[in-house]
This record gives structure tokens, C-alpha cells and sequence, in this order.
């Protein structure tokens, strides 16, 4: 039978030979917690390598991503489809094991780590997630959701602010099943941290109220017992700091920094091979130790159990499993977009000006009560952002039966917990700040995008429209940045009728959205001109409200077409310059200008339809096209050419009443009109094509 040091050793040569034959990679981490990952796995995880989606399956994340040869060594060696010639491609193009973990690529990776952080505040949401369905699905006698949430964090992760931020909370919401296990090896890559990172880490988490052991991270036993004691804490998070060398077993880089970011070297390896005793091959485990980390067999008994309950439960409670089951599946209800439909009707009937962000805050109140896993919250703007529903409740610990979390300001740490909480299962988050403060999240944003994960960004103020508050407080750069993210949509409505429908969408979407809302009220918009809302294909059952949405839905559509159908030239706008278009073309066709108007409310998602619909919408004949938004100017450059013209901002805000603003800045019924007169003036003097160039 293989000794605790001999299983480790496994973990460390897989590392130190990966990296070698990569020439590229980390190994210092995987060194040093190797002893660590051999505990959690060998006597605490339950899991079940067969099936990574297993839903009462340990949540582990590796916050340090960097020592990602640490966990694929560790999925490798404990069953999961990770086989040894992934291990030898790490690194490589295409391979199963890139140099950061990633979402979806690897069996048994929960989540994209690599800034480092993210990874501590993503698991946050996912020890979240567990308590809060924990409490609304088990009942007496069937634990149906009951499992832990691991993380193995460095030093870099702690002095990260978003680590202080989401650990701060936690403490706060009482997550008593997230145990995190800190490498505290005192490098980082310019050396020793000891020059910049120098408080007492423990005793902050203690004040945040967390329950806190500190153990010799390379004494199995050790971490055993803390490891024990901390599951045992029910009412509060763990922190078990592990002290460990950082390149554990290397002969003379062991405790350097060179052992953090660069390959050993393949005398150093043959050092810690006879240092540790090692005596196989490169890649070579073997059979004993093999059998040593095998955790098929006994993770298929623990789901068998689990299933068996789970079957009972079903029968005991038939109307709750089968809610919960949608929800970890991330089905939506039957029929659920119904009430929005009819909400859209009446708006076109009632008319009237109303912010984008009450408009949205409206749709909540019909959303929430018929979607039980949408859970959301704000980063204290609250009555700012319209995010909480009439009848939503607060999620206020010890109370945890509520559907509205209070995130405090901390924008970067709720958006990781939102992602932690898409990737549990079972929860549709979304969140609200201005959105000049998405720069705050964006990098969790990001991270959203890549992991393709389902929660919605409710960013409002999105203008200078904001007024008084200044160019602090008024988003100049946010839309094209955020547009900038790959998988990403990004709606800005441009009244009550197209919020419902960007909704809409963003639940239907699995991967983020971001809606950005207005402060200031907006008309509902006419709609009776909008050309090709008769078009959709859907047949003569389909109802005038539905066919509104299937033109909406695409991203852009022409709002309100030229008089005769023939455009001369086409203004594209969105959320709240959209009706300063439509009143700019009705100045134009006074003077006999037939100008189009295009509403364009999610770029995203219009590139993605058929040519034969953006050429429809935007036709390459019309090349007099002016776009006018109150953000940054170039990003419009793809739909108005260069010879196009944008109204738009060219330089941050100022202090002043939003319709100052908007005046001073040129946002202008006459400035519009004169641009496109300009347009039209300059195509008709061109030589080689007469006209829109």
C-alpha cells in the first residue's frame, strides 16, 4: 500500500515532467501543494469521475490556475477522461489540458482560473448556491443537495482586492461549507512576498468571521485533521493556511522564485527524483500508486446513493424535485414569455415616457415570480438600478430563503459570485451598477464570456444623460468596451417595448448579457412605419406583438422606413438617441429627404443573422448613413464606413443637467439633420458612383 508521500510524489512528478517536456509552465505550485491535493481527494471529495456534472458532487477550484498541472495530474491519476498523452500535450494547441484551467474543456475543471482571485470569489457563489437550494429543496430525511466547496488559493489570490471583497461577504452570508486552503509559500514571481505582502492574513479573516487553522502544508496528517475540524464548522467559512515550499523537491530551486514560472530543468528533475526517491520514468506511475488514487469505483457508490435518494425524494416530493431538476438543467418554464408579450402590447397601447431601468425593473415584476432561479442583487444602487421586483425578498442571513442578495459595493466580487453561481446550477443571477462601473467588473465579465455562462448585467445610468454627477459618473467608453468581448451581447433598449424584449433574450442567450438603461425617460416608439415586422416568416398565426419581437430579437431592424420605401440615406441610433433619429428623419422628409431609421438595440446579435436581413436592414446601396449614440464614436465605423458620419462622444462628460448635456455635445435634432444633408450633399458630388460614397 502506497504511504501519503508516495501518492503526492505522483502529483509532483506528472507536474515537474509536463512542464519539462511543454518547456513552458508552472511548477513550483503543483510541488508544494501536492500533499495538500492528496488529502482533499484521497479522503475528503466526493465525486465521481464517471459523471463531472453529477449535481451533488464537491466543488473543487483551483484559484491558483497557474499550478494547473496540479489538478490535471490529480483528475489524471483519480479517473477522469484525462489520459497520460493529454498530460504530455499540456500546453498544446488543441490539447485537454491548456496552460490555465478552462471551463468546458477539461472533464472535472468547474471553472476558468487563471487572474488570479476570480477563482476564490467564483466559489463564493457556488458555496452560495448550495446553501440557498440546500434550503429552499431538502427536507427531513432527504439531504438531496448537501456537498462541499474546496479551493486551493496562494498568495498572489489573497492580495488580489477581489479576494478581500467576495471573502469579506462570505464571512457575512455564513457559508459554512466553503473551506479554502491557502499555499502559503511566501513567493511570488519577483521574489519574496514578505517585501509587499505583510499583514496578518488569519487574523483579517477571523474579522471577516471566518473560521481559520493554520498547518505544515506538507504534513498530510496536519492538513487531515484541519481539513476535519473545518467541515465541522457549520456557520462560518474556513481558512486553512498551509505553509509549503514552493518547488517541494527541488534540489536548489525549491523556496526560490525560479521555481514558480519556468520549467526545472532536466538535471534539477533527476535531483528531486533521487531527493524523493522517485525511481520511475517520465510519466511513468505505477500500478500500486495508480490504485492508490482510483476514485471511480467509489464515486459511482456515491452517486448511486445520492440517485437512490434522490428517486425517493421524488416520490415524497414530486412538485419540488421536479422544479428542481429544471432549474440544474437551466430549463425555463413553459410559456414563461407570455406575460411579457402582453406587457409589450400594452406599452405600445399606453404609450408614455419611462426610463429604460424602470421599464426593466417592471419586467422583473413579471419575470420573478414566474422564474424561481433567477436570484438577484445589486452592488448597493438598489432603488438606482431597479433590480429588486415588487415581491422579492431578502436574502439576509440567518434568513436564507430569499431571492435578493445585497452585494455592497463590490462590483468585481459580485460579478465572480454570479458566475460561481451560474456554474453550481440551478440560479439565473443577475446584478446591477451604473454602468460606468462595469469597468470595475469587466474582467469577471470576461470570464463569463469565456465560460459561455448564462447571468445578466443590468448596467444603468448609461450616458450623459446621467447629468450633474459628472464625467466620473457618465459611461463614455463602457458600450464599445464591453461590444469588445468576445460572445458577449450588449442591448440597449430604447424604450419600454424593446427592454422586454432584451430580456427576453437574455434568458434565452447561455452566454452573458449586459443591458444598459437609461435614467432619464424615453417615449414608447412608433412603430407603424417599421418595414419589416410583416416580414419574420412566421405565418399568418402569429400575433402583431409577436411579430414585433421575432424584428426586435435580431438586433436591428428598420424602426421607421423612408417615405416610399426608398431611403436615400439611413440613421442608426440606439437607446435613448433613437427617438432623437426618428425626429431627425422627420425633419429630413420635410425637406424631402427619405430617410430611414434604424433602432439597433444589440449589435451582437444582429451580426449574427443572415445576410439577406442585414443587407435588407442595411443595404450597401445606401451609403449616406450617419449613427449617432452618446458613446465612443469609432466602434460605429463598421456599419457607416469611413465615409459615414457618427454623432457621438469624442471626450468624457461634464457637470450638467442631461438635456444641457445632450445640447452641448450635439445630440441635436439640427445637428442630426445637417449631418446627413452633409452626407447626402458629398455622395451626390461623387464622381465615380453618384452618389453613397
Amino acid at each position: 500500500m502506497s504511504t501519503r508521500k508516495e501518492l503526492a510524489n505522483a502529483v509532483r512528478f506528472l507536474a515537474m515532467d509536463a512542464v519539462q517536456k511543454a518547456a513552458s509552465g508552472h511548477p513550483g505550485a503543483p510541488l508544494g501543494m501536492a500533499d495538500m491535493a492528496e488529502v482533499l481527494w484521497n479522503d475528503f471529495m466526493v465525486h465521481n469521475p464517471a459523471n463531472p456534472k453529477w449535481w451533488n458532487r464537491d466543488r473543487f477550484v483551483l484559484s491558483a490556475g497557474h499550478a494547473s498541472m496540479l489538478l490535471y495530474a490529480v483528475l489524471h491519476l483519480t479517473g477522469y477522461d484525462l489520459g497520460i498523452e493529454d498530460l504530455k500535450n499540456f500546453r498544446q494547441l488543441g490539447s485537454k489540458t491548456p496552460g490555465h484551467p478552462e471551463y468546458g474543456v477539461t472533464a472535472g475543471v468547474e471553472i476558468t482560473t487563471g487572474p488570479l482571485g476570480q477563482g476564490i470569489a467564483a466559489a463564493v457563489g457556488m458555496a452560495l448556491a448550495e446553501k440557498l437550494l440546500a434550503e429552499k429543496y431538502n427536507r427531513e430525511g432527504f439531504p438531496v443537495i448537501d456537498h462541499f466547496t474546496y479551493v486551493f488559493m496562494g498568495d498572489g489570490c489573497l492580495m488580489e482586492g477581489i479576494s478581500h471583497e467576495a471573502c469579506s461577504l462570505a464571512g457575512t452570508l455564513g457559508l459554512g461549507k466553503l473551506i479554502a486552503l491557502w499555499d502559503s509559500n511566501g513567493i511570488s514571481i519577483d521574489g519574496k512576498v514578505s517585501g509587499w505582502f505583510a499583514e496578518n492574513t488569519p487574523e483579517r479573516f477571523a474579522a471577516y468571521g471566518w473560521h481559520v487553522e493554520e498547518v505544515d502544508g506538507q504534513d498530510g496528517e496536519a492538513v487531515k485533521k484541519a481539513l476535519a475540524k473545518a467541515r465541522k464548522v457549520t456557520d462560518k467559512p474556513s481558512l486553512i493556511r498551509c505553509r509549503t515550499t514552493i518547488g517541494f523537491g527541488a534540489p536548489t530551486k525549491a523556496g526560490c522564485a525560479s521555481a514558480h514560472g519556468s520549467p526545472l530543468g532536466d538535471a534539477e528533475i533527476e535531483g528531486a527524483r533521487a531527493q524523493l526517491g522517485w525511481r520511475y520514468s517520465p510519466f511513468e506511475i505505477p500500478a500500486e500508486i495508480r490504485q492508490g488514487w482510483d476514485a471511480r469505483l467509489a464515486g459511482q457508490q456515491a452517486e448511486k446513493k445520492w440517485t437512490k435518494l434522490f428517486k425517493d425524494y421524488e416520490k415524497a416530493q414530486p412538485k419540488l424535485a421536479a422544479e428542481l431538476g429544471k432549474r440544474m438543467e437551466g430549463e425555463l418554464p413553459p410559456d414563461w414569455q407570455q406575460p411579457l408579450l402582453a406587457y409589450m402590447e400594452q406599452a405600445a397601447k399606453d404609450g408614455g415616457d419611462e426610463a429604460t431601468r424602470i421599464s426593466s425593473r417592471n419586467v422583473l415584476g413579471l419575470l420573478g415570480p414566474a422564474l424561481p432561479a433567477l436570484l438577484g442583487g445589486s452592488a448597493d444602487l438598489t432603488g438606482s438600478v431597479g433590480t429588486k421586483w415588487d415581491g422579492a425578498k431578502d436574502l439576509i442571513p440567518p434568513d436564507c430563503s430569499g431571492n435578493y442578495l445585497y452585494y455592497g459595493v463590490r462590483e468585481f466580487a459580485m460579478g465572480a459570485i454570479m458566475n460561481g453561481l451560474a456554474l453550481h446550477g440551478g440560479f439565473i443571477p443577475y446584478g446591477g451598477t451604473f454602468l460606468v462601473f462595469a469597468d470595475y467588473a469587466q474582467a469577471a465579465i470576461r470570464l463569463a464570456s469565456l465560460m459561455k455562462q448564462r447571468l445578466i448585467w443590468v448596467l444603468t445610468h448609461d450616458s450623459i444623460g446621467v447629468g450633474e454627477d459628472g464625467a466620473t459618473h457618465q459611461p463614455v467608453e463602457q458600450l464599445a468596451a464591453l461590444r469588445m468581448i468576445p460572445g458577449i451581447r450588449v442591448w440597449r433598449p430604447a424604450d419600454k417595448v424593446e427592454t422586454a424584449v432584451a430580456w427576453m433574450e437574455a434568458l434565452e442567450n447561455r452566454s452573458p448579457s449586459c443591458l444598459a438603461l437609461s435614467r432619464q425617460n424615453l417615449p414608447v416608439l412608433d412603430r407603424s412605419r417599421t418595414g419589416l415586422a410583416e416580414k419574420t416568416g412566421l405565418g399568418g398565426n402569429v400575433t402583431p406583438t409577436e411579430h414585433v419581437y421575432e424584428t426586435i430579437r435580431k438586433g436591428g431592424y428598420i424602426l421607421r422606413e423612408a417615405a416610399g420605401g426608398e431611403p436615400k440615406a439611413i440613421i442608426i441610433a440606439t437607446g435613448s438617441e433613437v427617438s432623437l433619429a426618428v425626429a431627425a428623419a422627420e425633419a429630413l422628409e420635410e425637406r424631402k429627404f427619405p430617410v430611414r431609421v434604424v433602432s439597433m438595440p444589440c449589435a451582437e446579435a444582429f451580426d449574427q443573422q443572415n445576410a439577406a436581413w442585414r443587407n435588407q436592414v442595411l443595404p450597401g446601396k445606401v451609403r449616406a448613413r450617419l449613427a449617432i449614440e452618446a458613446a465612443a464614436v469609432d466602434w460605429w465605423r463598421k456599419y457607416v464606413g469611413l465615409d459615414g458620419a457618427v454623432i457621438g462622444m469624442r471626450c468624457f462628460g461634464k457637470s450638467a443637467p442631461g438635456k444641457v448635456l445632450f445640447n452641448h455635445f450635439g445630440f441635436t435634432v439640427e445637428n442630426a439633420v445637417k449631418a446627413v444633408e452633409k452626407l447626402l450633399a458629398d455622395g451626390e458630388s461623387c464622381p465615380k458612383c453618384g452618389g453613397g460614397t
